[in-house]
């Protein structure tokens, strides 16, 4: 068996999900199951170099994990040789300009969403990207949850039958800052700083629609701003000038429709953070982060409206589990395992920048359907 190091840049693991995800569920966890074995003989091993703005809080995060390699200095990572992958988990408004220097370095790129805060710099990406013949792929994981994996399963077993709809529900209380501190950075609130929720979930609406049901044609969309004043990390009040709630309505390809509301101002009363409901001729299914629940045809009640007696009828009862069938990994650390052998392997994998420039296309339409109050077509991008 040989062992190939493979020198990672990961540019902003000091924040939530770059180092929670992708350093620690992810690179460091292929680490402790000793590698990725190719199945040729070769086994990958994973070499992080933590980059980002912040020396110290680089050095205890190594620290902490018996890592030897931290910088700040983007332009002397890219320009070693011996580094083969630049991943970028950075706010939004940084990433575009770094990706394109990673590229420019003839390096391999694996990213986070948005690629981009526009339309424009998504495709430039990826046209840099082909024209520079880097392999490149961007953070999809949603489809890697296990409610999601089982919903792929019904639809690619033909359980629905002809899809008619889909209706989403995201989303969870983030608190204000003042009186409890909020679960979500500052930034995420400030329309000048890249924030805002279209710009984050639109793309993971995008690539979990196109890749269950079909590429989203339409987008009518409703975004606005719940909460206008918060709090930041220091307790100083701010104005919140991104939307923190967002109303989509999608038409798919094939005729489906879909309806995805979005909030951080939204208290949970469901079963997950976030839930699917999909309706079809033959049967439906609701399926959340890991669960997923069917009714098929032949097993639908009959319900009656009566609003003069109270319901008899346990409605959640009528619905069967989909069993797990298989073991499921952590979504994150899938998707980079299918990189890696994407990239040292030269395995199959569709989820590139071009994929990431939908997300943005989305969003971006998305905000200027709200903006001009009227459902727009979305076309199809290309190289």
């Amino acid at each position: 068996m040989t062992r190939k190091t493979v020198r990672i840049a990961m540019n902003g693991v000091t924040g939530r999900m770059g180092y929670r995800q992708h350093l620690v569920r992810s690179i460091l966890a292929l680490r402790e199951q000793g590698g990725l074995d190719l199945g040729d003989g070769t086994v990958l091993w994973p070499e992080p170099i933590l980059l980002g703005r912040r020396e110290h809080a680089l050095r205890e995060i190594a620290g902490r994990h018996g890592l030897d390699h931290v910088s700040t200095d983007l332009d002397a990572v890219l320009a070693d040789p011996s580094v083969d992958i630049y991943f970028d988990a950075q706010v939004t408004s940084a990433r575009e300009e770094a990706i394109a220097r990673a590229i420019a370095a003839g390096k391999h790129i694996y990213t986070e969403k948005p690629t981009a805060t526009g339309l424009d710099g998504a495709l430039g990406l990826a046209r840099l990207a082909h024209d520079k013949g880097v392999k490149h792929g961007v953070v999809q994981d949603k489809i890697f949850l296990p409610g999601l994996l089982k919903l792929k399963r019904l639809v690619d077993g033909g359980f629905f039958g002809r899809v008619l709809s889909v209706r989403g529900e995201f989303g969870y209380w983030v608190f204000e800052g003042d009186w409890q501190p909020a679960q979500r950075p500052s930034w995420n609130y400030r329309a000048q700083d890249g924030g805002g929720i279209v710009v984050d979930m639109f793309p993971h609406w995008e690539y979990v629609l196109h890749e269950l049901f079909g590429r989203v044609t339409s987008v009518q969309a409703l975004a606005t701003t719940h909460i206008p004043q918060r709090w930041d990390e220091q307790g100083k009040p701010y104005d919140a000038t991104a939307d923190d709630a967002a109303y989509g309505i999608f038409e798919l390809e094939g005729g489906a429709v879909a309806q995805i509301n979005s909030s951080w101002a939204v208290r949970v009363h469901r079963d997950e953070l976030v839930e699917f409901q999909v309706d079809g001729t033959e049967g439906s299914a609701v399926a959340g982060l890991r669960g997923c629940r069917v009714q098929h045809r032949g097993a639908t009640p009959k319900p009656v409206w009566n609003p003069d007696v109270p319901a008899t009828e346990v409605f959640r009862d009528q619905w069967q589990e989909v069993p797990d069938n298989t073991e499921f990994d952590n979504g994150f650390k899938a998707q980079w395992e299918l990189f890696l052998r994407h990239v040292y392997a030269d395995a199959p994998y569709r989820w590139d920048l071009l994929a990431g420039a939908r997300g943005v296309q989305l969003a971006e339409l998305g905000l200027r359907s709200s903006a001009e109050g009227r459902r727009i077509d979305v076309p199809e991008v290309s190289l």
